[in-house]
């Protein structure tokens, strides 16, 4: 059994680990309040724009994409994973590198395939073995539109310049502190198959129908960037959270198997001293 001393010592260590994990908890939980009313306020919104460029390209020809719809024979793929600056958030981020990897070897092994990282973990990991062009890790430190949105140009510039035939987003969907889905999402070329709709609505269009759905995809590309962005910070505010909450009753339950150890080894300490106490006063009364 160890000494007093040492496991007073790791007591006091784990009780410092518990005050961290308890710390972190809390920021967590006031980061993920903003994140988690941000995304929900944009959701409606994204959503909205969505269903209103589905309604208004119905009866459109697929071509009415233009430079953005253009459906080439893919030879070339963009992968952009999204995952944190940081760690001690569960799985989170290993979650998108997998899923990446998978993509890579599976889906794409036969293609010219190039990635750009968003968040430190995925460039730390994927760098290491595959074509990581760039990394934008940078954006959560001032995570805004303007700033989302001019990563979001430079793909779809370089979309239309032909460099990539296909775009992949790989993020983080948030749904609740504890549950986070891993979401594997077409961004270029659009998918105007999919924007048909047998919902038939009478609009009085001003402009033509065709300059105004023109006008919208470039928008409605932006909004799903920032929105993918947007859930993979909430996301990740949500899973550090649970993480550190689950470490910090980890820790606790250590304090206390160490509190009773301690107990234990002190009580035997004690009795040990009282039996040659017992033992002296009889030797001495012999």
């Amino acid at each position: 059994m160890a000494n007093l001393k040492d496991i007073r010592t790791r007591i006091q260590s784990v009780g410092s680990t518990m005050q961290i994990t308890n710390a972190m908890k809390m920021v967590s939980a006031a980061k993920l309040k903003k994140a988690q009313d941000a995304i929900e306020k944009m959701r409606p919104y994204a959503e909205k724009l969505t269903e209103l460029l589905s309604g208004l390209s119905a009866n459109l020809d697929a071509e009415l994409g233009g430079d953005y719809a253009a459906q080439r024979e893919v030879k070339k793929v963009l992968l952009v994973p999204i995952t944190s600056n940081r760690g001690l958030c569960g799985a989170l981020n290993t979650n998108i590198i997998k899923q990446t990897i998978r993509l890579i070897e599976t889906d794409y092994n036969d293609k010219d395939v190039q990635i750009l990282t968003i968040g430190k973990k995925a460039y730390d990991q994927l760098s290491k073995k595959y074509n990581v062009i760039d990394n934008k890790s940078a954006v959560f430190d001032d995570l805004n539109y303007d700033n989302v949105t001019a990563i979001a140009e430079s793909i779809m510039n370089d979309f239309v310049d032909k460099k990539y035939d296909k775009v992949v987003l790989i993020y983080n969907s948030f749904k609740n502190a504890a549950t986070q889905i891993v979401k594997t999402e077409q961004f270029l070329p659009i998918k105007t198959e999919q924007a048909k709709t047998n919902v038939v609505l009478d609009y009085i269009y001003e402009p033509s129908q065709a300059e105004i759905v023109l006008e919208l995809i470039p928008k409605s590309l932006k909004t799903q960037f920032y929105k993918a962005i947007r859930d993979a910070w909430a996301s990740e505010h949500g899973a550090r959270m649970t993480s550190m909450h689950k470490a910090t009753d980890n820790a606790q339950e250590m304090k206390d198997e160490l509190t009773l150890q301690y107990n234990k080894a002190r009580q035997a300490v004690i009795t040990g001293e009282i039996l040659e106490i017992v033992s002296g006063a009889e030797a001495l009364k012999n």
